[in-house]
């Protein structure tokens, strides 16, 4: 049996940036949305408030190889940094750029390009584009030259047979994704001598895509997307009393079936491309949001030790370089979505995650 490597997503907006304070108020994180929280209904967890690791700043370098170290104890073997791109401005830049000059931090990583424009979206105003992602050739060339100078050559980037991994969160963006990777891909070939790229997808807000059909090399599979997608007509106060024993203050929280979400990615046919399965450790949105609220009740360490410990026994690499499975997320803490410790759960999450990785 080949040995698998568990990558966890990292989220780098702890700590302040210039538009963030413009944007949202001088000094706003991450853990701005997090203290405000409130439970909106009957035993609803909320804040989700750090233990062992605190409020950290990730500007600092005790603060990430701290944050290092803890997911490595827990068999944890390399992070996927978000990376935030456009035409050439960089945001949320600090925690991956002290990250690369930080030689004592011995922890693999990879890049997931979160390609996307930044909007309002969290105060509901979808169409208040804050900074926009515009798409070109030139600038697919001049951000590949920039990677392969400044991030893959590090010997710290995970790789597949000498191959950068590089991850981009919406395929369906992109006005010619197949020409895009082939700019990228020859550049990195012919320009920075490296053998080719492995190039994957998520499987986000549009569904399954053939990774192979836009020439990319494999898919991820965006889990907090997957165990809720699945939406259920909005059922009355009374089944939600029944059923999960609550009472919701408020109509607009959309709850969904974290367990029913759990077993509908256990049991996902395996398509005829290659995917690389990942876990995620439970969802809670209203944190981060002002309105269309996402609750998905009934998650546990229990139920995410169960899914994880699935993967384990029943994902079969399609390499010993392709062997990764994916935790999203390590700190998404304003979505209830984190492995770090909590109040509530303390270190469970990443003891179920060992434990499943053991098995």
């Amino acid at each position: 049996m080949q040995k698998l490597k568990p990558i966890a997503f990292v989220l780098p907006q702890f700590h302040p940036i210039p538009e963030n304070d413009a944007w949202w108020g001088k000094g706003f994180t991450e853990w701005t949305n997090v203290t405000k929280a409130k439970p909106l209904f009957k035993g609803h967890y909320q804040p989700h408030l750090p233990t062992d690791l605190g409020f950290y700043d990730l500007r600092l370098p005790e603060a990430r190889l701290a944050q290092a170290n803890l997911a490595k104890v827990y068999g944890i073997e390399g992070f996927c940094y978000y990376h935030y791109w456009f035409n050439g401005k960089r945001l949320l830049n600090q925690p991956i750029d002290g990250m690369l000059k930080q030689k004592d931090l011995d922890m693999p990583f990879m890049l997931c390009w979160a390609n996307e424009n930044w909007t309002r979206r969290w105060d509901g105003k979808d169409d208040d584009v804050l900074i926009q992602q515009n798409y070109s050739f030139e600038d697919d060339a001049n951000h590949m030259r920039w990677l392969c100078q400044e991030v893959f050559s590090d010997s710290r980037y995970i790789k597949v047979d000498g191959k950068p991994v590089f991850v981009i969160y919406r395929d369906n963006l992109f006005p010619d994704l197949k020409k895009t990777a082939a700019i990228w891909r020859k550049i990195a070939i012919e320009e920075f001598n490296f053998p080719d790229l492995y190039l994957c997808l998520t499987e986000s807000f549009y569904g399954e895509a053939n990774p192979e059909s836009l020439g990319f090399d494999a898919a991820i599979e965006f889990s907090p997307l997957a165990v809720i997608k699945n939406k259920q007509p909005k059922p009355s106060k009374k089944h939600f009393l029944k059923l999960f024993n609550i009472q919701p203050k408020s109509l607009e929280i959309d709850f969904r079936d974290f367990e029913k979400g759990v077993k509908n990615c256990i049991e996902r046919p395996i398509p005829g491309y290659k995917l690389f399965r990942s876990v995620t450790p439970s969802w809670d949105n209203t944190a981060r949001k002002k309105k269309d609220w996402i609750v998905a009740k009934g998650s546990s360490p229990d139920l995410y030790y169960k899914w994880l410990l699935h993967i384990v026994k029943y994902f079969k690499p399609y390499s010993k370089d392709e062997n990764f499975v994916f935790i999203n997320a390590m700190n998404e803490w304003a979505e209830g979505n984190h492995l770090e410790p909590c109040i509530k759960y303390g270190t469970r999450y990443l003891e179920a995650t060992k434990k499943a990785l053991e098995s």
